[in-house]
């Protein structure tokens, strides 16, 4: 029986989750936008889903933005809001964010935006006095922070950080932040009910799939007041932000997804915290000089399921490949960058060097992880890893 542990990468359809797609895909749904009975029918659909993940995150409907993906999202929420913001806008980053982050960094410093990004430590986190700092200076209008990584597991003190950006001399900044690997995991860095909006995150992006929900779904939290430009365009859907007929099955699905992984996040974080705790001592047990990469396993500032390791003297994608052989699912760095042959840019930022930057292993645990899960995955490793230096 093979052993998935590649949460973070996606998670595996929950079994409500894929017994409501299936039957809104057989159901004879019209386009949202037409105004006969299957229209309405399907449009009704998509005004409840965005009530259910309002409801859910503790926002307004009026601030979900339905995408076609995470990634979509994040592009949305970072290139939208520094392009509203003006030409010459600078921006605030961290070199550990995900690609679809630091790629969106790429394309707007080539129109002339100015990024810059904070240092990390060896751990992988960040101080909030350095990132002030950066926003003290005119034109950096805008921060860009992860909620948690999702290939070492740290998550940035984002309530501290929007501190900091509430601050800045003048303008405060806004504060972008992808956290899809966060949803279902940790509390999300947005304003409860009853808080001063401003608290929180002005936008912050997930994904359904990370959650048991369906591929080819993101959200996208706007605060009220937070203007974006559009990346695409041809129609009004989702307030002019998001064009094209929506994905309503799938819409439907999400929101189910992330209603039910915000209602267990509590229970699954202490039962993944645990097999995760569990899983890392016994390795550590039987390979003595393998390493955690991020933040210690009992440290509160990490995700509850996500371990990252490092066998000195080990590829990590050649150990992903012969622990794949034998029936384990791990990965070596983010799923978007994990095919490259290029050392993790996450592990360069956090001051490895090449070597050390190929080695690294990420383990993530997800809802259908069992403890036979764990035992079986430590003995696969111990195997291939002995067996892969001995070659």
């Amino acid at each position: 029986m093979r052993v998935h542990l590649d949460h973070n990468a996606t998670t595996p359809l929950r079994p409500e989750v894929l017994a409501l797609l299936t039957e809104l895909l057989g159901e004879p749904l019209g386009n949202p936008s037409s105004l006969h009975a299957s229209g309405r029918r399907a449009r009704h659909l998509v005004d409840e889903a965005r009530e259910r993940v309002a409801a859910a995150l503790g926002v307004h409907e009026d601030e979900i933005v339905f995408t076609g993906g995470g990634t979509e999202a994040v592009n949305l929420g970072l290139l939208g809001a520094v392009r509203a913001l003006g030409p010459g806008t600078g921006f605030v980053t961290t070199p550990i964010e995900h690609s679809a982050v630091l790629a969106g960094a790429g394309i707007l410093n080539a129109e002339g935006y100015r990024g810059c990004t904070v240092e990390v430590d060896r751990e992988g986190r960040i101080d909030p006095e350095c990132v002030l700092e950066l926003l003290e200076r005119p034109r950096h209008r805008l921060l860009a922070v992860q909620a948690a990584n999702s290939e070492i597991g740290v998550v940035p003190p984002l309530a501290a950080l929007v501190e900091r950006a509430r601050e800045r001399p003048g303008e405060p900044a806004l504060v972008f932040s992808d956290a899809v690997q966060a949803l279902g995991r940790i509390p999300l860095p947005l304003a409860r009910p009853g808080d001063d909006p401003k608290s929180g995150v002005d936008l912050l992006a997930l994904s359904a799939h990370k959650v048991g929900g369906p591929p080819g779904v993101g959200v996208l939290v706007r605060r009220h007041g937070v203007t974006l430009h559009p990346l695409t365009f041809g129609g009004g859907h989702e307030a002019g932000l998001r064009p094209g007929t929506e994905n309503v099955a799938g819409i439907a699905a999400a929101a189910l997804a992330i209603e039910l992984a915000v209602a267990e996040r509590s229970a699954f974080a202490e039962r993944v915290r645990g097999q995760t705790t569990e899983l890392w001592r016994e390795l550590a047990r039987r390979l003595p000089d393998a390493q955690i990469i991020g933040p210690p396993i009992d440290a509160h500032d990490r995700l509850p399921n996500t371990l990252c390791i490092a066998l000195p003297g080990v590829d990590g994608r050649v150990l992903v490949t012969r622990l794949d052989l034998e029936g384990l699912e791990v990965s070596a760095g983010s799923a978007c960058s994990s095919g490259s042959l290029e050392p993790s840019p996450v592990l360069l930022a956090m001051g490895r060097d090449e070597r050390d930057a190929r080695s690294g292993l990420r383990v993530s645990l997800g809802r259908t992880t069992t403890r036979d899960d764990c035992t079986r995955a430590v003995d696969i490793l111990e195997k291939v890893a002995r067996a892969t230096r001995a070659t």
